[in-house]
């Protein structure tokens, strides 16, 4: 697969061959959903708790005695129809995480490639390097790559390099800076356009290839 390689200015710089393994791949709607599901699961900290029967201080004396107040009987204090009593089949901490073999996720981040290549959502650029550290010039370099929309940026490393863009990216209201070596399911298919320079490129050939 053939793509088009532009500079900072949006113009064409050059064309590539895209490796097809990675950008040409058979899509898999059911794996992408899945990886999705497994990233949003393993993101839930899991530490909601609420305080049931047993763990609810008071209760111990009888409230009324049984019979003849013409009331509803009742046993104890710390009962959930209570106010402040114990609550019934609520949430405990647990571990919502789960489990995905690699081979699977990265076929599903392969699928979710392909599909951005085939959409044209996909804009490679022959570097990303910034003079100096301003989200506003970052900001008018991605939207002349990308418009408007929602934008992913992959950055191949954190080395000298890249330090400015780093920088830029943090304030973007509608740009993501991620490292080429962390994509992921959630953030590739939430942005409408994605950044992807030369270098980032080899790296996710090294992971994907």
């Amino acid at each position: 697969m053939k793509t088009d390689v532009f500079n900072l200015n949006g113009e064409k710089a050059e064309t590539i061959d895209l490796p097809d393994e990675i950008f040409g791949a058979k899509v898999n709607i059911d794996l992408m959903h899945q990886a999705y599901q497994r990233q949003m699961a393993n993101a839930r900290l899991g530490t909601h708790s609420t305080k049931r029967r047993g763990e609810v201080s008071g209760g111990g004396a009888k409230p009324w005695k049984q019979k003849g107040t013409g009331r509803a009987r009742q046993g104890s204090r710390i009962s959930a129809q209570w106010v402040g009593g114990g609550r019934i089949f609520t949430p405990k901490p647990r571990d919502h995480s789960l489990d995905m073999p690699k081979k699977m996720r990265h076929a599903a981040l392969r699928s979710a490639l392909t599909v951005k290549a085939k959409d044209q959502q996909l804009v490679f650029v022959k570097d990303l390097n910034m003079s100096q550290a301003k989200t506003s010039e970052l900001a008018k370099v991605v939207n002349k790559l990308a418009g408007e929309g929602q934008t992913l940026i992959l950055i191949a490393d954190k080395g000298e390099a890249n330090a400015n863009v780093i920088k830029s990216g943090r304030n973007l209201v509608k740009g993501q800076l991620l490292f080429a070596s962390y994509v992921n399911i959630r953030d590739l298919l939430r942005s409408e356009k994605v950044i992807i320079p030369l270098d980032s490129l080899n790296v996710l050939k090294t992971i994907l290839g």
